[in-house]
C-alpha cells in the first residue's frame, strides 16, 4: 500500500493513494520510526546463551522446553531484533506485546492525485474523508505489562534482556494452562489450550490455527542461528498429538466466516469493502467481475499497511477509500477477507495489473527495519497464497508473486509515484520456503541467468531516510542488492531514467536494486563481481563465491529481433486498436521511457495477450473484457516487471 517512491525529502510512511493529506495516525497504532532501538544487551560471548535462557525459563515455570521454543519459534524465530518492537508493539524472541510504549508521535498520510485504479479510463475523484479515533488497545496488544505482573520482572528488562523476555513468556503460558484448570504437564501435548490463549486472539478460528502452526512446529523441529549469533535448536517431534479439547474450554468465540475464500488451514473472517455508489459517476471502491471466466488471474501482489490493523479495517469500509482482497494480521495471522476472487480490487496503481490480481496487505510499516513480521503472519501468508495459486494456476514465482514495488508505472507519469512496499525487509528467501518452492541453484556456474539470492541476516546494505530526517536505517538483513555502474563499490549507482531523480540509497528509492528470486540475464563478469542488463544499462553487484548474492539458473530470455537498434518497453500489455468493439474506446498503447537495446537480453516470465477490463460504471452491464491478437511478454526488466511486444523480440535460452 505504500507510496512514492523517489523523494528524497518525503517523511516515510507517506503513500500515494486516492484522497489527498488524510491523516491516518487517529485510525492506526502507528510505530516509532525507528533508528533509536535501544542498544543490545551486553550478554558475553556465548553463541548458545538463548538456548540456555530457554531451558531455565522451561523449568522455572514448569513449562516443557519445547513448547516454548515452538512458541517463541513462531513468533520471532528466535530473533530479538536489537530489542526493537514490531509492528504491534511486540519485543523479544516471545514478541511480548506493549504498543502503549510503541505508539509513534509521528503521522502517517495519504496523498497523490492519480486515480486509484490505475486507469484514465473515467476521471478521478479525490474526496476527503476523515478517518475516525481508534478504540483501545485490545488484549493482545499488551501482553508485555502482564507478563511483568507475573514475574516481577520491569517491563523495561523483558523488552530489551531476551532471557528475560523468554521468562515472560514462559509465564504467561504457564498463567494460561492454569486459567484452563490444567495441571503444569511435562507432556507437550497436554499444552495445546494454552498455545491458543498465548496467541492473543479473541476467536477460537485463530487460536486453533496459531496453535496448530506451533504444533506443526514441534513436530518437525528447527535449528538456526538467529539475527545476534544465537545457535538454537528444537528438536522433531514427529508422533507428536496434541490434546485440542482444551481449546474447547477456553471460552473463545466463533467468528462468522461464511463466504470467505480462504484454504481450511487458517482462520479468515470477512470484513467486506463496500461496492457504493458516490457524488456525480463516482463509485468504489472496487469493480465487479467474472474472474477467472471472463479474465484469468496472473498475479498475487504482497503489500504493507503503513498502518496497524484497527485503523486499517476501517479504512477498508470506507467506499471512498482503495481496496484490496485480503489484509493478514501481525500478531496472530488472522485473515480478512474484503473483496472477492472474482471482482477487481484497486489497489496496484495499475489498472492492467489490478484486473489480472488478487492483493494481498500485511500490516507492517516498510521504512522501520525493526518495525518486523512475525513468523504467524509469514505462515499464514503462505497458506493463502498456495490456496489461491492452485485455485488460479498461478505459477509461485518471482514474476507471478509480486511486491507492490515490482509493479510497473503504466505510463511514463505515473513511475515517479509507484509504490515502494514491502521494500527492502520483507524476507523473500524465507518466504518462499514457506511456499514450498525454494529458491536454488539450477544451472552450471556459467550459465546465462542468475536468481538473485542474498543471505538474508548477513546482506545489510545501508539504507537512508527510515525517519523523517533521513538519518541511516538501523542495520537489518534484506532481501536486495546493490547495483552500481562499475565493479568498484564506489562507482556511480545505476539510474533509472523514469524516476528522474539521481540514484540514493534511500529505502524508497528502487533506481539500483534487485531483490531476491528475480532472475536476470548476465551481461559480463569481473572477478567476484557479476553485471546484469538492468533497465536498459549494464549492473554489477558483488557476488563472491565464498557468499555469493547471486546463484546460476535456468531461463528463456528475450533479445530484440535481428535488424532492431531498440525495442520499446510497456507498462502494460493492452491489446491493439482493431480489438476493441463498438462503444469501447480503444486504449492508448503507448511505451514507457524505456528500451531493451540490441545485444541485451532478459528473462521472461510468461507470454500473455493484450487485454484490458474496461469497467467504468457502477453497473457491471456495460463492463467489457478486450482480448486483443498482439502477444507480448512479460520480463524483468528493472526492480518492476515490463512489458514487450513479441513482434519485437526474440526468444533465447532453454526453458526453466
Amino acid at each position: 500500500m505504500r507510496g512514492s517512491a523517489t523523494d528524497p525529502t518525503s517523511a516515510p510512511g507517506h503513500r500515494r493513494l486516492r484522497r489527498t493529506a488524510v491523516p491516518l495516525a487517529s485510525a492506526a497504532l502507528l510505530l516509532p520510526l525507528l533508528g533509536a532501538a535501544p542498544s543490545p544487551t551486553a550478554t558475553g560471548s556465548s553463541t548458545h546463551r538463548l538456548q540456555h535462557a530457554f531451558a531455565t525459563a522451561a523449568a522455572d515455570y514448569h513449562v516443557p522446553q519445547s513448547v516454548l521454543l515452538a512458541v517463541s519459534y513462531l513468533q520471532s524465530r528466535w530473533d530479538r531484533h536489537g530489542g526493537a518492537p514490531s509492528v504491534t508493539g511486540g519485543y523479544g524472541p516471545m514478541h511480548l506485546t506493549d504498543a502503549r510504549t510503541a505508539i509513534a508521535a509521528a503521522e502517517h498520510f495519504a496523498e497523490g492525485t492519480e486515480d486509484a485504479r490505475g486507469d484514465t479510463a473515467r476521471p478521478p475523484l479525490h474526496p476527503a474523508v476523515e478517518v475516525p479515533a481508534g478504540s483501545a488497545l485490545p488484549a493482545r496488544l499488551k501482553t508485555l505489562p502482564r507478563a511483568a505482573e507475573l514475574t516481577g520482572i520491569p517491563a523495561e528488562q523483558l523488552r530489551t534482556d531476551p532471557a528475560a523476555n523468554v521468562a515472560g513468556g514462559a509465564a504467561l503460558l504457564a498463567a494460561a494452562q492454569k486459567e484452563l484448570g490444567a495441571p503444569l504437564s511435562a507432556d507437550p501435548a497436554d499444552w495445546y489450550g494454552a498455545v491458543a490463549r498465548f496467541s492473543g486472539a479473541d476467536d477460537a478460528a485463530t487460536a486453533a490455527a496459531y496453535a496448530d502452526d506451533v504444533y506443526d512446529v514441534l513436530r518437525t523441529g528447527e535449528e538456526r542461528t538467529t539475527d545476534d549469533g544465537q545457535q538454537v535448536a528444537l528438536a522433531a517431534q514427529p508422533g507428536l498429538t496434541a490434546d485440542t479439547a482444551r481449546l474447547e474450554r477456553a471460552g473463545l468465540r466463533t467468528l462468522p466466516a461464511e463466504g470467505t475464500e480462504c484454504p481450511a488451514s487458517v482462520s479468515c473472517v470477512s470484513v467486506p469493502a463496500p461496492y457504493a455508489e458516490f457524488g456525480d459517476n463516482d463509485y468504489g471502491n472496487h469493480d465487479l467481475g467474472d474472474r477467472p471466466a471472463a479474465q484469468s488471474i496472473r498475479y498475487l501482489v504482497i503489500h504493507d499497511t503503513e498502518g496497524a490493523w484497527e485503523g486499517v479495517m476501517k479504512l477498508i469500509q470506507d467506499p471512498t477509500y482503495v481496496s484490496w482482497n485480503y489484509t493478514i494480521r501481525s500478531t496472530d495471522g488472522l485473515i480478512a477477507q474484503h473483496v472477492k476472487g472474482k471482482d477487481v480490487a484497486w489497489h496496484a496503481g495499475n489498472w492492467y495489473v489490478n484486473a489480472k490480481s488478487i492483493g494481498i496487505e500485511h500490516e507492517g510499516f516498510l521504512a522501520s527495519p525493526d518495525a518486523w513480521y512475525t513468523e504467524a503472519m509469514y505462515r499464514s501468508s503462505a497458506r493463502l497464497v498456495r490456496y489461491l495459486a492452485r485455485t488460479y494456476d498461478i505459477p509461485l514465482d518471482r514474476q507471478h508473486i509480486l511486491g507492490h514495488d515490482n509493479v510497473p508505472g503504466p505510463t511514463a507519469s505515473t513511475i515517479p509515484g509507484m509504490h515502494t512496499d514491502p521494500g527492502p525487509y520483507w524476507d523473500w528467501r524465507h518466504y518462499f520456503r514457506l511456499l514450498g518452492h525454494p529458491f536454488r541453484r539450477t544451472a552450471g556456474h556459467h550459465s546465462p541467468v542468475v536468481t538473485i539470492l542474498p543471505d538474508y541476516a548477513a546482506n545489510r546494505p545501508v539504507y537512508t531516510g527510515c525517519t523523517a530526517k533521513g538519518e541511516p536505517c538501523a542495520a537489518h538483513g534484506s532481501s536486495e542488492v546493490r547495483l552500481y555502474t562499475d565493479h568498484d563499490v564506489t562507482a556511480p549507482l545505476v539510474k533509472d531514467i523514469g524516476l528522474r531523480t539521481e540514484p540514493t540509497d534511500g529505502v524508497n528509492d528502487l533506481s539500483s536494486r534487485v531483490s531476491t528470486g528475480q532472475q536476470y540475464a548476465v551481461a559480463d563478469r569481473w572477478g567476484d563481481w557479476t553485471a546484469i542488463w538492468y533497465l536498459g544499462q549494464k549492473a554489477w553487484f558483488q557476488n563472491p563465491r565464498g557468499n555469493p548474492a547471486a546463484v546460476p539458473a535456468k531461463g528463456l530470455m528475450v533479445t530484440p529481433r535481428e535488424g532492431l537498434a531498440s525495442v520499446p518497453v510497456y507498462g502494460r500489455a493492452y491489446p491493439e486498436k482493431e480489438a476493441y468493439p463498438a462503444g469501447v474506446p480503444a486504449q492508448s498503447v503507448v511505451a514507457l521511457p524505456y528500451t531493451i537495446p540490441a545485444g541485451q537480453r532478459y528473462v521472461v516470465g510468461e507470454e500473455v495477450p493484450g487485454e484490458y477490463y474496461y469497467a467504468v460504471t457502477f453497473t457491471p452491464d456495460a463492463h467489457r473484457v478486450v482480448v486483443g491478437k498482439e502477444l507480448y511478454y512479460e520480463i524483468q526488466y528493472g526492480h518492476r516487471v515490463g512489458f514487450v511486444r513479441a513482434a519485437d523480440v526474440t526468444l533465447v535460452g532453454a526453458a526453466r
